[in-house]
């Protein structure tokens, strides 16, 4: 099996793509391993080999750990975040992963002495979730070393170096073409490679001579052709151009230079014997940093550049940061829109302050875990956050399908609304369809997880207030008897069924069937009707 490594290298640098091949990648074995136990199962009933079930049912629920493992380690908010731990993902996976294949290599045990032409397909059906599990494991061992820089650790895991010292936004006199990378603020700035371009030998074998005793690493050029192909091939912090030369002379080359995007930020000294003013305006003009006049003193020669490459360091530390600003803006506007509305964002962006509407017709939907008392009392915290987490992400996957806006959660419970901010006709309609999504999506979760998890939904349209509250921490919520009556209906209702008000039903119309269920005494509001919704057969 390939390895993973270029793709956790790239997920490393932040890159989306490479993080949904990264998942992909490691999904695919481990929907074999899922799918392949729960064909075991089934067989293993149908041949009456049920001595092997619970240890299948083990294969299963440690392949559904590692999937919801790799989603939490794997989330984009992390990737955007710069959250990701390899290290932690790699470690935590060891357990499920010898689990299944433990448990794997114990049922083989139990048949292969008596095997029967019968039992060959659990066999072949075990020997594939062995194989899955040896292929996710490869994938690991492939990626544990990644190539590194001489010098560097071999120690990481999932190519996550070993911890390193702490990184400040600093341009480097090394960094290619006005570009900005990160230096360790501890160590000392390397010594600056220069360009020395001149077509007379013993002018040139003088000036990098002279430019080497000053300590600046030195590489020449004899003319402008030479000079244009070797910064294009290494990297140079500074180049010393003479101006007289035949052929392509200094002028027309700074110009090559200045006209290309990847040079166009490495610093220029023109180096000439004339002393007119126009050819020295003509240099600044085109993109000269400083123009020195032959013959030169060594001490003014080094003032002219350690000035230049100062103006350089400045300039891609300020790109530097212009990069980062971006990045961070960019951050913070991802953000936003995971806590607002994109529409709300974009007003609060534009300079509002104060966001209150009021929606004429709307339909809002609560749900809520039926029992979750006793389901917490029978799992840990972090399990229950971690099924909460997977359940409602669903939900959050269906509202954004059908562009519907969750409101939030509140402890089990899940809020969300339709035509706000955004009005829509078909409001109620498109609450609806949510609703029966979210119903089959607990049934796919329950089988994923060997769980009975049960949800109640109610539904209740008409007018709303909705708005911004909050000054550090924004919140968007919704105001008014439509939100109260719609949370009733929810708490009224019976579990795995839709319950909505009269309003909701008149506007659905005879999209579904209905269970009428009488007028509902509410706490704080009037009697209501209420129907159960079901879709035509």
């Amino acid at each position: 099996m390939d390895s993973i490594a270029p793709l956790i290298k790239a997920v490393r640098a932040r890159d989306l793509e490479a993080l949904s091949k990264l998942r992909h990648s490691l999904r695919t074995p481990l929907n074999q391993i899922i799918g392949y136990s729960e064909m075991v199962m089934e067989s293993a009933e149908e041949l009456n080999a049920t001595e092997l079930v619970p240890d299948v049912k083990r294969i299963h629920t440690a392949g559904g750990q590692l999937v919801a493992l790799i989603n939490d380690s794997l989330a984009t908010w992390k990737i955007e975040t710069g959250a990701i731990d390899f290290a932690s993902m790699r470690r935590d996976m060891r357990t499920p992963l010898n689990a299944i294949i433990g448990y794997t290599e114990l049922c083989l045990d139990e048949i292969q002495p008596n095997a029967s032409e019968s039992s060959d397909v659990l066999i072949t059906d075990l020997g594939k979730i062995l194989k899955a599990a040896h292929n996710l494991h490869g994938l690991f061992e492939s990626a544990a070393y990644p190539e590194q820089s001489e010098g560097g650790s071999a120690s990481a895991d999932l190519g996550l170096a070993v911890d390193a010292p702490s990184v400040a936004i600093l341009p480097s006199p090394t960094s290619t073409a006005g570009q900005p990378e990160l230096v360790t603020t501890a160590s000392p700035l390397p010594t600056a490679r220069l360009l020395a371009v001149d077509d007379n030998d013993m002018n040139r074998e003088m000036l990098v001579r002279r430019l080497q005793k000053l300590g600046y690493d030195v590489d020449e050029a004899a003319n402008g052709h030479d000079a244009l192909k070797k910064l294009k091939e290494a990297n140079f912090d500074l180049v010393l151009l003479d101006i007289l030369m035949p052929g392509l002379d200094g002028f027309q080359t700074l110009e090559f230079i200045k006209a290309d995007q990847r040079l166009k930020h490495i610093p220029v000294i023109m180096l000439t014997a004339l002393d007119d003013v126009e050819s020295t305006v003509r240099c600044i003009e085109a993109g000269a940093e400083d123009n020195v006049p032959k013959p030169f003193s060594p001490v003014i020669l080094r003032a002219r550049i350690t000035a230049s490459l100062e103006k350089k360091r400045l300039r891609d530390q300020e790109q530097a940061y212009l990069v980062q600003l971006q990045i961070e803006r960019a951050k913070s506007e991802r953000l936003l829109l995971n806590v607002l509305p994109k529409a709300i964002a974009e007003r609060l962006k534009a300079g509002q302050r104060t966001i209150v509407d009021s929606v004429a017709d709307c339909t809002v939907l609560f749900a809520d875990i039926v029992g979750f008392t006793h389901i917490a009392a029978n799992h840990s915290p972090q399990r229950i956050v971690q099924l909460l987490n997977e359940i409602f992400s669903s939900f959050d996957l269906i509202a954004e399908t059908l562009e519907l806006e969750k409101i939030k959660t509140i402890g089990d419970a899940y809020m969300l609304v339709s035509g706000v901010p955004v009005t829509r006709p078909d409001h109620a309609l498109a609450c609806a369809n949510a609703a029966f999504e979210m119903i089959e999506a607990v049934r796919v979760f329950n089988r994923r997880h060997e769980l009975n998890w049960n949800i109640r939904i109610g539904m209740n349209s008409g007018p709303v207030v909705a708005g911004i509250i909050g000054t550090k921490k924004f919140s968007y919520d919704l105001w008014g008897d439509t939100v109260n009556i719609a949370s009733r209906m929810e708490s009224h209702g019976q579990a795995g069924r839709i319950q909505v008000s009269e309003s909701t039903h008149l506007l659905l119309g005879d999209k579904f069937e209905v269970e009428p269920r009488g007028k509902i005494e509410l706490k704080n509001s009037p009697a209501q009707l209420a129907y159960l919704l079901r879709q035509k057969a």
